[in-house]
């Protein structure tokens, strides 16, 4: 299920997250190695009248981005790197221009960051076979 969201009310382990966030900065793509291989990612700064929290787009997404842009992040979902939660658009994913005036201009975008909870620990995935229920 996809529900639009602030930037503020980001929690890790979601999905299906839709919002309309300000380009602040932008990466450079890279390949990094994952369990599934390589795979091409950027980075990117984005905000609204909210705050600001990091980006990554994985593969086709990667470098799609440009500093300044007002775009809709469509079916993402959250992840916790080092205490800071973050958005991730992967396969599933997609980014749409949007007209300028949908989001608050880039020196409107408070610098706070969403923050994980006290003691966070994700949910691990196992991969093959099924979980006992007892």
């Amino acid at each position: 299920m996809s529900v639009e969201k602030k930037v503020s009310d980001l929690k890790p382990g979601e999905d299906g997250v839709n919002l309309k966030v300000r380009v602040l900065s932008v990466g450079e793509s890279r390949v990094v190695e994952t369990r599934s291989g390589p795979r091409t990612l950027s980075e990117a700064i984005v905000g609204d009248e909210t705050g600001r929290v990091t980006l990554t787009l994985w593969g086709d997404h990667a470098g799609a981005l440009e500093e300044g842009q007002a775009v809709e992040v469509q079916n993402a979902f959250t992840t916790v790197f080092r205490g800071k939660v973050q958005l991730n658009v992967g396969r599933r994913g997609k980014l749409e221009q949007i007209d300028d005036s949908e989001v608050v201009s880039a020196e409107e975008v408070p610098e706070s960051f969403p923050e994980a909870p006290d003691g966070y620990r994700p949910y691990k995935r196992r991969y093959g076979g099924y979980r006992k229920r007892w």
